[in-house]
């Protein structure tokens, strides 16, 4: 038997308590136009690659840079927004982002050519970095602690409600207006949000945030855009080996070496580096990049799949990846019980063996597989990530003190976004490359000058074979199972690192009672919640 625990006294103003479920839905609804934006433009890169006047005929090496484009802004300045939240205001630092990512919406919706699209995406994760942070560090400064998990796991719900409405709404979108509206749709949700986020939402900041970090801020910058930059370019050729992209990644991580080694020795450090000795923090760090690792590079497949060989619109595309966030939508918030009855680390790792399980079952997909079996694949993905997804994210949150929301909520995205940056470069090269190999023996019949063309995706093959007309029928074909192949072999690649997430959380994140997090001092502090 143990004592129990004196009541904390309520650390939170009782006219902000009134009212902390009506905030939450206002955040919500500002993390909603992030996520939705990106689940959008899944459906809709189809149609952008498509030639004008229907789409911009952006091709596949653009198609990704628009991607990431908003990526690399975005995972670049994820930390350095966490810190500006905390030190002059989130509420200040949200508004600011949504009004950034409104202005990047409404512009990339007018784009005349894929590069005005590319550098409006740009802008669109420059508002991002400041939105995502900012939603999840506000939550924990508006419940007290025995309510975050249940907060969490409504403000993960929230994420799978987006992915859930993004396509159909994608869909609906493209089937009645032009492929703009993708974009255009974000600006009336972020004047309702901004509205709504001055009348409810308080605000919040670090009471003691110390000195500014100019150094530390500034290496985790360029650390992470040049990470982050050669991840993506090694997948946009194809060949991580290159001088240039060995030499971009090797200098992010240099740099991003020499933000820990200045943050140790700083007197006024942007993050406390002894955190990270505190296993079972790194581990959910640590599972949450894996699992966006293998996720992202899966999900972008997902759609050629879908479209290119099932011959899907967008709108039934979208209406096919429903049970993926549906389920997300019911188990997120109600992980914590779960986590409740058999732990962190059995939640956790339970629900990694399913994603890698159901990212192993994409193998059994061929051209003909009836659509049902992918449905049920889907739904048990987004049940798999909700079991990882609010535990990991109460860990994270509730391992450093509130004071430091922003900065814990910032370290959770960047390197959820690091992760799936990595997933889509490095998952989408073993796709171009396994793909490339499949088709290059069909591409005979083709003249030498298109061959390397058709050969770079199969969206490009379908497109040469099409402008050939029915004689093209084999190459048609051909394409279908040089796809399927590459996906099953991209598939079981994301299942692997799935796998290697549930190890590493099964081996240290803890059970019914978790180990004490580390409080800035080094010093362990309250418990983690999430496992109580």
């Amino acid at each position: 038997m143990t004592t129990p625990a004196v009541p904390a006294a309520p650390r939170i103003p009782e006219a902000v308590h009134r009212r902390r479920w009506a905030i939450l839905g206002v955040l919500m609804l500002s993390l909603l136009i992030v996520v939705l934006d990106n689940s959008i433009l899944n459906v809709a890169i189809k149609t952008i690659s498509t030639p004008a006047p229907t789409g911009l005929g952006a091709t596949q090496s653009e198609l990704e840079w628009a991607i990431n484009s908003y990526t690399l802004v975005f995972a670049g300045l994820l930390f350095t927004a966490g810190l500006l939240g905390d030190r002059i205001g989130r509420k200040k630092v949200l508004i600011g982002g949504l009004v950034v990512f409104g202005l990047g919406s409404a512009l990339a919706a007018e784009s005349g050519s894929p590069v005005q699209l590319i550098a409006f995406r740009a802008v669109m994760g420059l508002g991002a970095a400041f939105v995502m942070p900012a939603t999840l560090a506000v939550l924990m400064n508006v419940f007290e602690r025995e309510e975050q998990p249940k907060a969490i796991g409504i403000w993960a719900g929230g994420v799978g409600l987006a992915i859930a409405i993004g396509p159909i709404t994608g869909g609906l979108l493209l089937d009645h207006f032009w492929w703009g509206s993708v974009f255009l749709v974000n600006v009336p949700i972020v004047i309702l949000a901004v509205i709504l986020m001055l009348a409810l939402v308080p605000d919040s900041k670090d009471p003691k945030p110390g000195r500014v970090d100019l150094v530390g801020v500034l290496l985790s910058i360029v650390g992470l855009v040049l990470l982050v930059y050669g991840i993506i370019k090694g997948g946009d050729e194809g060949d991580f080996t290159s001088v240039q992209v060995l030499a971009t990644i090797i200098a992010g991580v240099v740099v991003l070496a020499g933000f820990v080694l200045y943050e140790k020795r700083s007197d006024h450090p942007s993050i406390d580096i002894d955190y990270f000795k505190n296993k079972v923090f790194s581990a959910a760090i640590g599972a949450i990049a894996l699992v966006f690792f293998a996720l992202m590079g899966v999900t972008f497949f997902s759609v050629f799949y879908t479209q290119s060989v099932r011959g899907y619109s967008p709108l039934q595309t979208g209406a096919l990846m429903l049970p993926l966030a549906v389920a997300q939508l019911i188990f997120a918030p109600r992980a914590r019980l779960v986590v409740e009855k058999i732990g962190v680390k059995a939640t956790t790792t339970g629900g990694l063996v399913l994603l890698a399980a159901m990212l192993a079952a994409f193998t059994a997909l061929d051209a003909g597989t009836p659509i049902w079996i992918l449905e049920v694949i889907f739904f048990l993905m987004g049940t798999g990530m909700a079991h990882v997804m609010t535990p990991t994210s109460v860990v994270i949150m509730q391992a450093l003190p509130r004071e430091k929301a922003g900065s814990a909520s910032a370290l959770s995205n960047t390197f959820r976004q690091v992760g799936g940056a990595l997933g889509i470069a490095v998952l989408g090269s073993v796709l171009s490359t396994a793909y490339r190999s499949g088709i290059e023996d069909k591409l005979g019949m083709l003249p030498a000058g298109v061959r390397d063309t058709a050969g770079a995706s199969i969206e490009a093959t379908l497109g040469v074979a099409e402008k050939i007309g029915p004689r093209a029928q084999g190459l048609v074909d051909a394409a279908n199972g040089s796809f399927l192949h590459a996906m099953h072999i991209t598939a079981l690649c994301g299942a692997g690192v799935a796998l290697v997430s549930a190890l590493v959380t099964w081996l240290f994140l803890p059970g019914k009672r978790p180990a004490a997090p580390l409080a800035p001092s080094g010093e362990p502090q309250e418990k983690v919640g999430a496992g109580n």
